[in-house]
């Protein structure tokens, strides 16, 4: 199976980021979670439809413990 593709983040994301308040939640999950977020906004044919997912991403985001609409919960560090 080819990896993933990694997709830059755009400057409207690092935006809404800012603004919101909400880049060191972002910067705490794990790569594969920021990579998912980014590619599954930026993949949005809609500017209504990336809108959406952006504000899906900062409200999960503001109250931690989901992840794509699932109950997530980061890994404890000894």
């Amino acid at each position: 199976m080819p990896p993933r593709p990694r997709y830059p983040m755009p400057t409207f994301i690092r935006k809404a980021l800012t603004k919101r308040g909400v880049m060191g939640a972002y910067l705490a999950r794990p790569a594969y979670q920021r990579n998912d977020y980014i590619g599954w906004i930026t993949r949005a044919k809609l500017e209504a439809t990336k809108q959406k997912r952006l504000n899906q991403m900062l409200d999960e985001l503001k109250h931690g413990g989901v992840y794509m609409k699932m109950k997530w919960k980061p890994k404890q560090r000894p």
